[in-house]
């Protein structure tokens, strides 16, 4: 009984020791690893929208309209953040937004994509992609330059060769990841249109 007793005092007090440590560093990374992904964000809205001077955080930007949001096919699509590319002067160039599309073959795909307010897609930025090596982990490879640059209503996703700015080749092997990434970027560009004013015909 004292043996068991003992072993179970011992196995607490490591157990509240290894709390501790694992607190302790927990709070001595927290502000590190917080700068490193601001850091992050940064580039990558700078990446996808390097005309600006600034960028300002729209927090009370319209929420998206969740019926109308699911029934355009964006259930597996999440707008995070929406940020107004701004000039020297402090005008309005366009639109940085924080996407997630939550079908990706591995899980959550977040990138930023910029707008511009004529409806233009500068192009994208990935944040965080967990695919599979060698296939879906080909998207800043292969993905990513397809979108710079074009005006379209929305992209689809080809396996046959792209023919016009509107398709996107699909990443051999790799459909999953192609299809949520490009759904995702049509919801970016569905936000836009109806919730920044876009327009329904600032895409074409």
């Amino acid at each position: 009984m004292k043996n068991m007793l003992k072993d179970a005092l011992v196995l607490f007090a490591i157990t509240v020791v290894a709390g501790l440590v694992l607190g302790f560093v927990f709070q001595i990374t927290k502000e590190p690893i917080a700068l490193a992904e601001e850091k992050a964000e940064k580039e990558a809205y700078m990446e996808v929208f390097p005309a600006a001077a600034d960028f300002e955080e729209l927090t009370d930007a319209q929420p998206v309209d969740e019926a109308a949001w699911t029934q355009a096919g964006f259930g597996g699509v999440s707008v995070d953040k929406v940020l107004a590319a701004k000039d020297a002067a402090g005008e309005t160039l366009g639109y940085v937004l924080m996407m997630t599309g939550h079908e990706g073959y591995g899980g959550d795909i977040t990138f930023s994509m910029g707008i511009t307010g004529e409806g233009s897609v500068n192009g994208i930025s990935l944040l965080s992609i967990s695919e599979t090596p060698g296939l879906g982990m080909n998207a800043e490879e292969v993905l990513k330059p397809q979108f710079a640059d074009k005006q379209v209503a929305e992209f689809t996703v080809t396996k046959s060769g792209a023919t016009s700015d509107s398709e996107i080749n699909a990443i051999s092997g790799a459909t999953i990841t192609s299809n949520a990434i490009t759904d995702a970027v049509n919801g970016g560009l569905f936000y836009f249109r109806n919730w920044l004013g876009g327009g329904v015909d600032a895409a074409k």
